[in-house]
C-alpha cells in the first residue's frame, strides 16, 4: 500500500478552504460573471479570487453542456440562461414581484 503525503497534492497547499455555491443560481450568475469578465480580457486564475470556489468557470459550462446533451435542457432554455447570466442581477421571484398594474395582461 502506498499512500500520498498531503504536502505531495499539487495546487491545494496553503489555500483557504472552498466556499460551496449556497444555490444553483449563485454558482451560475458566478459563472457567467467570470465569463464575461473573460472576454473583457481579465485573466481567470484558480483561487486567487476573494473566495475559493470547489470549480472553475468551465466547469458548470461543462455541465450544462452535458444537460443539454441528455436532453435535459433544450436550446432556448441555455440562451435564456446565458441573457440572464449576462444581464448581472437575477431576476426577481415571484414572492417579491410587483403585482402588474393597468392594462398589461389584463382581458377586457
Amino acid at each position: 500500500m502506498t499512500s500520498i503525503r498531503a504536502s505531495r497534492i499539487p495546487g491545494r497547499a496553503g489555500q483557504a478552504a472552498e466556499v460551496p455555491f449556497h444555490t444553483v443560481e449563485e454558482a451560475w450568475f458566478w459563472t457567467m460573471a467570470a465569463l464575461v469578465a473573460r472576454r473583457d480580457g481579465a485573466r481567470i486564475v484558480s483561487g486567487a479570487g476573494l473566495v475559493t470556489r470547489p470549480c472553475e468557470p468551465d466547469d458548470v459550462v461543462k455541465c450544462l453542456d452535458r444537460l443539454y446533451r441528455h436532453r435535459r435542457v433544450d436550446l432556448q432554455h441555455a440562451r435564456i440562461l446565458r441573457i440572464w447570466g449576462s444581464a448581472a442581477p437575477p431576476p426577481m421571484p415571484a414572492s417579491r414581484a410587483r403585482p402588474a398594474t393597468g392594462a398589461c395582461g389584463t382581458r377586457p
